[in-house]
């Protein structure tokens, strides 16, 4: 018992640490699609986040209950909950992040092409609201497929006249938090520690991660089965998750946990904290595609710097060039669809 307690009272200097923060300007978050499965543990963690002073948790129903429940968490970001497409400019008026992770799973009888249809129909009728009411906002757009999502986003906003492809970042965090876990368990190192670039898009094939960049080196050497392996599963994470969950889910949790990461990141760089670099899915001229994700630094206008890919080895440099197909047609439909095409 006393053990236990020992371990509450950490937890509890842990979450008063991340909730209360000095010094840093007044942050207004909003989520749009709270009340899902990424939305709501997502909306938990950002009232963790020490850099949000104000939290606006929309969705189309059920904020309300989301953001009662997440209120009475003792961090200081104020929360207000908004339901219908009413109450959407409020949610997002004088937001300085906007994070979109709305849309549907895949259900029993769904084609990919009917997820796509409406999916992206979601996210292009929220970033238009973004346009016309946070048009400075970061958008980090989580909704899949990512892979064209963020063209139909970059679209609609041009469309209106308000787009900067440097406040326009899909989140690909999630396929570098797989890749650093499942590399330090294979090589034998603290996972706290670990490093590793992941490229190109954010679905099967397209995923990319740089093992051989990876920090720290291994303290076992590992085979080329190994790194293949390794990322083929980390290629694969959605679909080990969906078959654990029974086809009763998806990773809804290491979602909204990569999300947070990604949205803290976001607000460190608006803050002005230097050398703030994720992997992120951005316009992009490092390959012959226009969206790509890579490494970028985050600052006070969202993307100031693309990095390139770096030196890749024969298994890496095979792995680009055979993703470039699928990322192509990916970011094509999207365009096409935003559109109208």
């Amino acid at each position: 018992m006393q053990a236990l307690a020992r371990a509450t009272k950490e937890v509890v200097r842990a979450a008063g640490a991340r909730g209360f923060a000095s010094g840093v300007p007044d942050r207004k978050v909003a989520v749009l699609g709270a009340a899902g499965g990424i939305g709501q543990p997502l909306s938990l963690l950002m009232k963790l986040s020490p850099y949000v002073s104000e939290l606006a948790l929309y969705d189309i129903a059920g904020t309300p209950g989301v953001a009662a429940d997440v209120s009475h968490i003792n961090s200081k970001a104020q929360v207000k909950g908004y339901a219908g497409e009413d109450q959407l400019g409020e949610a997002l008026k004088g937001a300085h992040v906007v994070i979109i992770p709305a849309g549907v799973p895949r259900k029993p009888g769904m084609t990919r092409d009917d997820l796509f249809k409406i999916n992206a129909g979601i996210v292009k009728s929220l970033v238009e609201a973004c346009g016309k009411h946070c048009p400075e906002a970061l958008l980090n757009i989580i909704s899949n497929p990512v892979n064209s999502t963020v063209p139909i986003a970059a679209e609609t906003l041009k469309k209106m006249g308000v787009y900067d492809e440097k406040r326009l970042l899909g989140v690909t965090t999630l396929d570098v938090v797989r890749a650093k876990t499942f590399y330090a368990e294979k090589a034998g190192v603290d996972v706290s520690k670990v490093d590793v670039p992941v490229v190109g898009g954010h679905a099967g094939v397209t995923i990319l991660p740089l093992f051989s960049q990876a920090v720290p080196t291994p303290n076992a050497k590992l085979s080329d089965a190994d790194i293949d392996a390794l990322t083929k599963r980390t290629q694969d994470g959605g679909t080990e998750v969906v078959q654990a969950k029974a086809g009763k889910g998806s990773a809804t949790l290491s979602m909204a946990y990569a999300g947070a990461l990604f949205a803290d990141a976001c607000l460190r760089g608006l803050n002005g904290d230097p050398d703030v670099i994720e992997c992120s899915y951005v316009a992009s001229s490092i390959t012959e595609v226009p969206f790509f994700s890579s490494k970028v630094k985050l600052g006070k206008n969202g993307v100031e710097q693309i990095f390139g890919l770096g030196t890749l080895n024969d298994y890496e440099a095979a792995g680009l060039k055979a993703m470039m197909p699928e990322l192509r047609a990916s970011i094509e439909k999207g365009i096409s669809f935003a559109k109208g095409e």
